[in-house]
């Protein structure tokens, strides 16, 4: 066999899982609607009355874009660049203070599915579209420092979600030879095209949090489960299905 053959062949040889890029808020903790509380409160304090058209059309974008860098939503709903570093501001403070009662939980079966995934030899990242003060009080609640390989924020990449720039800075961080050895799992159209984007070979949806199973699909989940608890089964019988 050449040596453009085996080349030919290699690439046709489905990649084993090295790495799960995995998103934090409706995938593997929930706060119990505390982001939208957060952001009517930094809405609220920027002049837009709420229960106005005007508010429940910006809530309604916010909404619709969960997972998005949270910089990037206020960045899109207010045209003044200070105004929208102000509603940031204020948003991941409003955000600390509500976490601080308890409220964020570990989604059931999260914490066990992160370290299946870790000791059968996978790497995990726990991605965000908070800022990195923010992602890090929420890791501190639940006693998650450490938990996984690596934790990235839009800043710690460039630009957060829908754009792929997370993902590709987990594989370069993390010493992948190859985006399709990477799993991406979210709740959230954006986290599916961000995988899309990046070229990794699983994209996983859940149903824990923002968005259904047809949103999910149509931004390019490759399968949907009812929670993270189930990805353990789902990459045992992928690897499986390579051996």
């Amino acid at each position: 066999m050449t040596g453009d053959a085996l080349t030919r062949d290699a690439s046709l040889t489905p990649n084993r899982l090295r790495l799960a890029v995995v998103d934090m808020v409706g995938t593997t903790i929930t706060d119990d609607g505390r982001t939208e509380r957060a952001m009517c409160r930094a809405l609220a304090e920027h002049g837009v009355e709420p229960g106005s058209t005007r508010f429940e059309s910006m809530l309604g974008y916010a909404r619709d874009t969960m997972g998005f860098s949270k910089m990037t939503v206020f960045s899109h709903l207010f045209e003044d660049a200070a105004v929208a570093g102000s509603a940031n501001k204020v948003f991941e403070k409003a955000y600390d203070e509500l976490i601080d009662d308890g409220g964020v939980r570990a989604i059931p079966g999260a914490e066990d599915a992160i370290l299946w995934m870790r000791d059968s030899g996978m790497q995990v990242c726990l991605a965000t579209g908070f800022g990195r003060h923010t992602q890090n009080m929420v890791l501190e609640s639940l006693g998650w420092m450490g938990l996984a390989d690596l934790s990235l924020c839009p800043a710690d990449a460039g630009r957060g979600r829908p754009y792929p720039d997370m993902i590709l800075t987990a594989v370069l961080a993390l010493d992948l030879d190859d985006v399709r050895e990477v799993a991406v799992v979210g709740d959230t159209s954006s986290d599916m095209l961000s995988g899309v984007r990046s070229g990794a070979s699983l994209i996983a949806g859940v149903l824990t949090g923002s968005h259904s199973e047809a949103t999910l699909r149509a931004a390019g989940a490759s399968v949907v489960v009812d929670s993270i608890k189930q990805l353990p089964l789902l990459v045992e019988k992928r690897e499986a299905r390579h051996l």
